[in-house]
């Protein structure tokens, strides 16, 4: 109640400011539970608890929030560090399309039909309407109506995705409509594939130009009329732009010199306008559940909807309701029986709770007040706070959450709670974990990783840096056993290595290493590339030799503290401190101490390293043997620059090193002659 109470203040600031608005919806309702379910809970037309229950399309009072007045703010994503691909289906979703309202008469009643395509009105054949629509019935004639009834009962899902998998289907409605450029009656149908809340909920069909309406027409006979010249309209609609014909003065005009001349006489008639309109619809935040916020609104049958006073909240959920009997609210008469906040008289209040994105919409300025009992949260605080740096999330709630949380941002801004206009100035988007079988990992496919029984194995902190190593974060990876033994090897070295190491000078060639990996390592933290951090904190260690500066060895726990935390903070321990690692201070690079000389030598030893292995393999492959030793010839001037502890660190191999000009070199087969610049000459046996 704590937080949800604010919920409820938000909803009467939204209801103020004319931003909540009560219509009629469809819904999915199954007559065995009593309740509405969600598209996802109808299964074949089912109920999901009651497989033998048909689901029905009911229209519903709904509860509904005005998202649609901010279409074209949360278009603009100009602002956002987001993934491209995040913004573009934010943009998809909101689907802004610009065209043209043109006004039909049906029984003399005017509907306005938004189009993008007034340039083939002349080949308009019918008219479609929402099967969803709240007004369909008064399309309907009498004679046709048992007919629409039963072609609604077949209905089973409020889903368009169902929509498509079915087909299309529709039924004929018994009302013409009349085309404002034509005259001409053209039958109006009732179809599964209109949506009801976009524009106003009817279509005008062009079957020779509109691949849907073709197939709509083909399968209920309809005639086609060919309104552009340019295809076969017998084997599919034509849908590209072309040359009109048919279409009475208009013909022979381009599409879009047609489409401002058609405009022009529709405007110049009152018979259509330009207009924009959008896939975007306004949120049904009305749920017949019990988890959700109760809504804040009573009905009273002398002062109508009237809601509840701000110094009444919250409205709490009622403990005591029955499940199974239909909205779980109503089930609870002190609950439901109240009083009128105006008039005083018998009142009741509404039973739907709030589609729990409500929530999730403004969580984020709770954070940063959450203990506050006089308000949702203390604007100088959220100030401070707000917006979010960085937000991590998974891209499937590009179109829901991160609307909706925009949408709350820009209202509270308007409102003046905040003033910033995005609540989220990065995002990033994590990659999913797949099991053996290359199936994300879910418990239906049964293919999970018990977290636990590998914590168990290994520890949480082998388990963490195994999970941060493996792939970038933003990547889908294969869970692989192999490679969680490859990290349990390596952090068991880094312990070994601790619980050994003693504290010496640190060596030139050390100090430029460590503020390297400092550097390179902090940004890669920073940039959430933690797979390039392992990579490079891997290096550095393989660097370390036995006797270290304290700093240095330190330093190194720091940056391994990021993934191995527990751990890190037992080593840090045995270095003799007794604070926290957790709580000492990032290590920062010394640039001045990072010697480019001193890193090209190492891009040297690690190119000879690879020389050295390539040998090891052709050895092995043509006198069948393993190597035990390697022999180097450098250049004299080049010789300090192979360093032979981090050769022989690397390959695990005795290495010697000899100046090709060293008199008492080894060399049985004169190898040293062939040594260039930048490449010494090798020998192995």
């Amino acid at each position: 109640p704590e937080y949800y109470k604010w919920n409820q203040y938000f909803f009467l600031k939204f209801l103020e400011k004319g931003l909540v608005y009560r219509k009629k919806a469809a819904v999915n309702w199954c007559p065995e539970c009593r309740t509405v379910l969600a598209n996802e809970q109808v299964h074949n037309g089912k109920c999901w608890r009651h497989e033998d229950t048909e689901v029905e399309i009911k229209q519903l009072e709904q509860w509904f929030i005005k998202t649609t007045k901010y279409s074209d703010e949360l278009l603009d994503t100009k602002k956002l560090e987001w993934p491209e691909r995040i913004k573009i289906m934010q943009e998809n979703w909101i689907g802004k399309s610009h065209g043209t309202e043109i006004q039909f008469d049906i029984d003399g009643k005017k509907w306005n039909i938004f189009t993008t395509r007034p340039d083939t009105i002349y080949g308009v054949t019918f008219m479609v309407v929402s099967a969803q629509h709240p007004r369909l019935m008064e399309l309907a004639t009498e004679k046709q109506k048992e007919d629409i009834e039963k072609f609604l009962g077949k209905i089973k899902s409020t889903s368009e995705k169902d929509a498509e998998v079915l087909g299309k289907e529709g039924v004929f409605t018994g009302s013409y409509a009349v085309n404002p450029l034509t005259n001409e009656r053209v039958p109006v149908y009732a179809g599964n594939f209109v949506v009801a809340d976009y524009g106003s909920g009817m279509v005008m069909a062009v079957p020779a130009h509109d691949q849907r309406d073709w197939e709509f027409a083909k399968k209920y006979k309809i005639p086609m009329r060919e309104a552009i010249k340019g295809g076969n309209i017998k084997e599919k609609a034509f849908a590209g732009d072309g040359i009109l014909i048919n279409s009475g003065k208009f013909s022979g005009l381009k599409s879009p010199e047609a489409i401002e001349e058609i405009i022009k006489l529709l405007e110049l008639k009152r018979l259509g306008k330009k207009a924009v309109n959008y896939k975007f619809r306004d949120w049904l935040v009305s749920r017949q559940r019990y988890w959700g916020t109760p809504i804040p609104i009573v009905y009273c049958e002398k002062c109508g909807i009237v809601p509840v006073p701000e110094k009444e909240l919250p409205v709490r959920l009622p403990e005591k309701v029955k499940f199974g009997a239909g909205n779980p609210l109503a089930t609870n008469k002190d609950f439901v029986e109240t009083k009128c906040p105006r008039c005083k008289g018998k009142a009741r209040r509404e039973t739907d709770t709030m589609d729990t994105f409500f929530d999730s919409s403004w969580y984020f300025l709770r954070y940063c007040d959450n203990k506050n009992e006089k308000e949702p949260f203390d604007k100088k605080k959220a100030e401070y706070w707000m917006p979010v740096d960085q937000y991590i999330g998974g891209a499937e709630h590009a179109c829901m959450h991160l609307i909706y949380s925009r949408f709350f941002t820009k209202v509270l801004r308007d409102f003046g709670f905040v003033k910033f206009d995005e609540p989220f100035s990065k995002l990033f988007n994590q990659g999913m974990l797949h099991g053996n079988d290359g199936y994300v990992m879910s418990k239906s496919r049964g293919n999970v990783v018990d977290p636990l029984s590998v914590i168990n194995k290994y520890s949480a902190d082998i388990l963490r840096f195994y999970l941060v190593s493996v792939a970038s974060p933003d990547k889908d990876f294969l869970w692989s056993d192999e490679a969680i033994e490859g990290s349990f090897r390596f952090v068991s070295k880094v312990v070994s290595y601790f619980k050994n190491a003693s504290i010496g000078k640190t060596s030139e060639k050390t100090e430029s290493k460590f503020n390297k990996a400092v550097r390179d390592i902090t940004e890669d933290i920073e940039n959430l590339r933690y797979n390039f951090a392992i990579i490079k904190l891997r290096e550095f260690f393989d660097f370390l030799g036995e006797r270290e500066s304290k700093e240095v060895l330190e330093g190194f726990l720091k940056l391994f503290s990021v993934f191995c935390p527990h751990i890190s903070e037992e080593l840090w321990h045995q270095l003799g401190n007794k604070t926290f690692i957790s709580l000492e201070k990032w290590p920062k690079a010394d640039e001045k101490k990072i010697n480019p000389e001193l890193e090209k030598q190492e891009q040297a030893c690690e190119k000879l390293v690879e020389d050295i292995k390539n040998i090891i393999r052709l050895v092995r492959e043509k006198q069948n043997k393993d190597v035990q030793k390697a022999y180097v010839y450098a250049l004299p001037k080049e010789k300090e620059i192979y360093d032979k502890v981090f050769l022989e660190k690397k390959l695990n191999l005795k290495i010697e090193i000899y100046s090709v000009a060293d008199k008492g070199k080894y060399d049985p087969e004169g190898k040293a002659g062939r040594a260039k610049p930048g490449k010494p000459a090798v020998y192995a046996e």
